[in-house]
């Protein structure tokens, strides 16, 4: 249950406070199709991380502690670094390489599984073959790599940390890309192509998790059909995976009811209030 109590939301399960959110991972996992979606496509590469590290955490729920050690690291490094506080780096580096060994490799394990998915999704829809994830990490390294090749790396880069005043490589460097015949596939595509990128990533990281966890995820779908064509629209929702459930949003005007099945309950919210 959820609810709001003196201005602030609590969230309980079974009746007891959760003080975190990592414990619905595994208790509604859901998969949330938005608009804001498409800053994972043609967005800053923040956006491609975060995607990526929200879809490792939804099939393995301790990589969002990794992720948050490495974070909390890194921002306790970048303090020093801007308070010329040079004693406390080589504590601080061997923290990032520990947690940011995992996160690398995690995430180059999961771009390779992921993209096996997405491709041949994204060929269906468009006719367009060969669009593929592209990992990028900051660390280089052939495979995977150890916390040891980590902070050797670090420790060499540790002078240009202190001359710009910031931690300058490490999985917050990473590049996620979108390529095809060995070239960045975003600044040729058209609107409705990226449009498409960005829906197709949610049914990948859907199936993703489905794949490694054995269980269907709920679907959200945000009103993000608007845009595309009848026959994208067509493709889309034919490969929809299976989902435990599945929730759409629709303008008025919008045709919903061709996406109506005879188990579908309809409801209209009017002036905040929720009619059925």
């Amino acid at each position: 249950s959820v609810f709001f109590e003196g201005g602030k939301k609590q969230v309980e399960k079974n009746g007891k406070p959760l003080a975190d959110r990592k414990e619905l991972v595994n208790t509604i996992p859901c998969v949330l199709y938005s608009h804001e979606d498409l800053a994972f496509v043609d967005g800053e590469p923040e956006r491609r991380r975060f995607f990526l590290d929200q879809t490792l955490a939804m099939h393995h729920v301790l990589y969002i502690d990794t992720a948050r050690h490495y974070r909390k690291a890194l921002r306790h490094k970048n303090i020093c670094l801007k308070n010329h506080d040079w004693e406390l780096l080589p504590v601080y580096d061997e923290q990032l390489a520990a947690t940011g060994a995992e996160v690398q490799n995690r995430r180059r394990t999961a771009v390779t599984g992921f993209t096996r998915i997405f491709s041949p999704l994204y060929e269906q829809v468009t006719g367009i073959g060969g669009v593929n994830l592209v990992y990028r990490p900051s660390w280089p390294s052939e495979g995977d790599i150890t916390p040891e090749a980590a902070l050797g790396i670090l420790e060499s880069r540790r002078e240009g940390d202190i001359q710009f005043g910031v931690s300058c490589s490490g999985p917050h460097r990473d590049k996620i890309i979108f390529a095809r015949e060995g070239e960045n596939f975003v600044p040729t595509a058209s609107t409705g192509q990226r449009r498409v990128a960005a829906i197709l990533l949610r049914t990948a990281q859907a199936l993703f998790y489905a794949r490694s966890c054995g269980k269907n995820p709920v679907l959200l779908l945000d009103d993000v059909l608007l845009e595309l064509d009848p026959e994208k629209r067509r493709r889309i929702t034919a490969l929809l995976p299976d989902y435990d459930q599945l929730f759409y949003t629709f303008l008025p005007e919008e045709p919903f009811e061709r996406y109506r099945k005879e188990t579908t309950k309809g409801y209209t919210l009017r002036n905040g209030r929720c009619y059925g």
